[in-house]
Parts: C-alpha cells; sequence; structure tokens
C-alpha cells in the first residue's frame, strides 16, 4: 500500500502507523515527501482543487515505487491499482506499466452518480450551478436536488475537480463502492443504464465493528460511556456526534443544549469545539460549565452525559440508542444503517449535504434538522427550537422510520454474508483482478 502524505493531518498518519503494526500482512511504503503542499490560499479557493493537483504531482514517484518497491520484489503480477476519489491521476500510471486499476469511492453511489452528471454536464457544455437555478434533475436522484445542498459545488474550482474525476473513472477497470444495493436501488439501476462507465463493485457496508484498540484514559472513559448506556431504558437516548471535523462555536454548542434540554429527551452528547484555523480537527475540552448555560450539567445529570472521543460504533450497537444526530459523513450514515438507527440529519461540509438530502428525501430513513448548515458560514445557526422539534419528533413521532431503519438493518447485514449482493460483488471483483487483463 502506497501512501501520500496528508501534510495537514498528523491524526491521519498516525492512524495509517497503527495500521501498518496492526496488519503485517500488509505493507505500507511512505513515499517521500519531496513535493510541496498545498497553500493556504489555494485551499481557501478549494481544497479538492490544491489537492487533486498535490496528488497529482506524485505521478512520477508513484510510477517509480510500483516499479522498484513492488515489481521488483514481486514476480506476480499487480491485480489492479487501486486508489481513491482524488486520486485518479493514477490511472494514467497503472496504463502505463500495462496494469488494471480501480477507483475505491468511499461515499454512496449516488455522490458517484453525481459526478458522472457532471462530467456530462461538462462535456454538453452546461452551465455550471448557481444560486438562482431552479432544482436539478439528476438521474441518480428520486427527488429534484436544490442548489442550497450542494455546497461542495457552488465553487467553480471544486465543481471542475469533481467533473475531472468523474470524467477520468471512466478510463479505469472498476469502480469499487462502499454500499450496498438494496438500499441505493434507484441509483444502481442508473448505473447500470449507462453503457459509457465501468463494472460497478458495491461491496459494503465496509465497517470496523471492532473499533480502535483502547488503553489507559480511553478504555476508561469508554467504559463509563457503556455504563452509563446500560442504565438508560431502550431506544431511549439521542446520541449526537459529528466526526473527526464536527464541532462548533461556543454559541451553537449553548443553543445545542438549550434544544436537547427543552426537548426532555435523554442524550449522549460528544461536544466538541470547532477546529482552529488551519486546522482539520475538531478540538475536545472539558470545561463544560464554562461554556454551555449556567445550571445545565446540574439540570441534567440524570438525563444526559457529555463526553469528548465516543466509541460510535459501539453506542449505536447499544439498546439504550434510539436516534443519532448525525453529520452524515457516509461512513457514519452506513453504520447507522447497519445498526438500525435512525438519523437526524446535522450536515457540516463535504458531500455531507446531498448526503443528508438522501436520506431525507430519497430513502425516508431520517429527519430533516437542516440540510444546508455550512459550519465556516457565519450567518448558518441552529436554533434551540428546530432541535428541540426534531429530537421530539424522532422520539415521539418516529415509530415509521424506526421500522424503516430495522428493515434497512436487515437488509444491510444480508448483503454482506454468503449469497448477498456485496459478497457476489466482490466474488466478481476477485474474479476480475485474477483474470489480472488491463
Amino acid at each position: 500500500m502506497l501512501v501520500i502524505n496528508n501534510p495537514y493531518a498528523e491524526s491521519i498518519s498516525k492512524y495509517i502507523e497503527s495500521l501498518a503494526s496492526a496488519h503485517t500482512q500488509i505493507k505500507f511504503i511512505a513515499l517521500p515527501e519531496t513535493i510541496a503542499p498545498p497553500s493556504a490560499e489555494a485551499l481557501a479557493v478549494s481544497a479538492e482543487h490544491a489537492f487533486s493537483c498535490y496528488i497529482n504531482d506524485h505521478k512520477t514517484i508513484v510510477r517509480d515505487a510500483i516499479v522498484n518497491q513492488v515489481m521488483a520484489n514481486n514476480p506476480a503480477p499487480i491485480a489492479s491499482v487501486v486508489f481513491d476519489l482524488f486520486c485518479t491521476a493514477f490511472i494514467d500510471v497503472a496504463r502505463e506499466l500495462g496494469v488494471p486499476s480501480h477507483v475505491f469511492f468511499t461515499s454512496g453511489a449516488a455522490f458517484l452518480g453525481l459526478m458522472f452528471y457532471l462530467s456530462d454536464r461538462e462535456e454538453y457544455g452546461q452551465p455550471k450551478f448557481r444560486p438562482t437555478d431552479p432544482d436539478y434533475i439528476i438521474p441518480f436522484y428520486a427527488n429534484p436536488v436544490p442548489y442550497r445542498v450542494l455546497p461542495l459545488l457552488h465553487n467553480d474550482e471544486g465543481y471542475e475537480t469533481f467533473a475531472y474525476h468523474g470524467r477520468k473513472f471512466k478510463d479505469a477497470n472498476g469502480i469499487i463502492i462502499n454500499t450496498f444495493s438494496e438500499v441505493e436501488s434507484h441509483v444502481v439501476h442508473a448505473l447500470l443504464a449507462r453503457d459509457d462507465i465501468p463494472p460497478i463493485f458495491n461491496v459494503g457496508p465496509l465497517i470496523d465493528h471492532r473499533g480502535k484498540s483502547l488503553s489507559g484514559s480511553d478504555a476508561v472513559k469508554r467504559d463509563e460511556i457503556i455504563k452509563w448506556l446500560d442504565d438508560q431504558p431502550e431506544k431511549s437516548v439521542v446520541f449526537l456526534c459529528f466526526g473527526s471535523g464536527g464541532g462548533f462555536d461556543e454559541a451553537q454548542l449553548k443553543e445545542i443544549a438549550i434544544g436537547l434540554e427543552k426537548s426532555g429527551h435523554r442524550f449522549l452528547w460528544s461536544i466538541r469545539l470547532k477546529p482552529s484555523k488551519g486546522q482539520l480537527h475538531a478540538s475536545y475540552f472539558d470545561n463544560y460549565g464554562e461554556i454551555l448555560p449556567e445550571g445545565f450539567l446540574e439540570r441534567t445529570e440524570n438525563t444526559g452525559m457529555l463526553c469528548g472521543w465516543a466509541p460510535q460504533v459501539e453506542i449505536l450497537a447499544h439498546r439504550a440508542v434510539g436516534a443519532f444526530v448525525s453529520h452524515c459523513g457516509w461512513n457514519s450514515t452506513l453504520e447507522t444503517l447497519w445498526y438500525g438507527v435512525p438519523i437526524i440529519t446535522w450536515p457540516l461540509y463535504g458531500e455531507q449535504h446531498i448526503n443528508a438530502f438522501q436520506l431525507v428525501k430519497d430513502l425516508g430513513l431520517a429527519v430533516e434538522l437542516t440540510l444546508d448548515f455550512r459550519r465556516d458560514c457565519p450567518t448558518d445557526f441552529v436554533k434551540a427550537e428546530d432541535i428541540t422539534k426534531a429530537v421530539k419528533t424522532m422520539m415521539e413521532q418516529g415509530g415509521e422510520l424506526r421500522n424503516k431503519a430495522k428493515a434497512t438493518s436487515e437488509m444491510a447485514q444480508k448483503a454482506v454474508v454468503e449469497g448477498g449482493s456485496s459478497y457476489v460483488a466482490l466474488g466478481n471483483l476477485i474474479d476480475q483482478w485474477l483474470e489480472n487483463k488491463p
């Protein structure tokens, strides 16, 4: 496995190091750090474009690593060069070496379809998205899509970058998607109707059910959280967690606290401050009383629990959890669907907004708290009364959503066992790899 350093995420490097020590059968090759990282100015214009250029500059380095450290040391042919969304430059490297290539698409099939849609628009000379546009009819979504849930594409450079990668995907030998066909059946049918894209392999949901190995204070925190959940009634707890980048400013944190308290429902809240300027990850803090409304901790001590880091998968699997207020990142979405927990949507950045739209409008698996909140927009603010309303709607009137989430969970778990759709798709992928035909 070739690893390109992310100069802005030290925690990712540490995570890769932990994987390397835990999975000795996988060889990790760290590429030399000879390419200057994107400038702050370039990232401010379009992070997607800046990182795509940064990765593209690694083509020669990646080619040399494959030739000198993989091919030279292993007589067996390379089955495929597998890369993620922004690494389409390596399709050209694979082709030059006579090796197949596959995209590993870690978002959902609908977002993949959206990227093909963007490449089609550019091919036909259609204009970029604008705020005054009517809702878009996109074949990969069952409902018309409003401009407001596509902030990732409001910037022309971002739009062009996703369209470019969508176009390049067509040159790969296959696309591996972390989804399962049953949950995105509308999308799968739309993708299969096209004759200009490579084979699609829906192999998900791919979920790390074990979580990371814990010791010391992390293990203590985990035990405290699970003990608290053990003491709560079944499906009575609203869990709030917004991913590694999911923090808020102090004013929004106070509003969340007021909304939760007024809902009257139990809650487990992974609370974090928004990332500092230039940082990717939100920050933990423990002086809750200095930020949250006066008396909040005392008034909710019997109904709520605050924590920093949270063992998300283990929490979602717990019988006490009845709803998940989520940023709607795709990994979190799949974990939620696997365990049959209905979602309250609060997207923050990236493709999370269109994921939230899909969950609410197309799949009917979520209650809308917000679909267009942008963490870095100073005018975007979710009010306490809207939080209260969303929580009460889900916890008191969400029976139909809960039943649908349970049914989706059953489909997800059937998909990955022998004979299931994802099991079969993985087998087909392995068969293609064994053929080793570029």
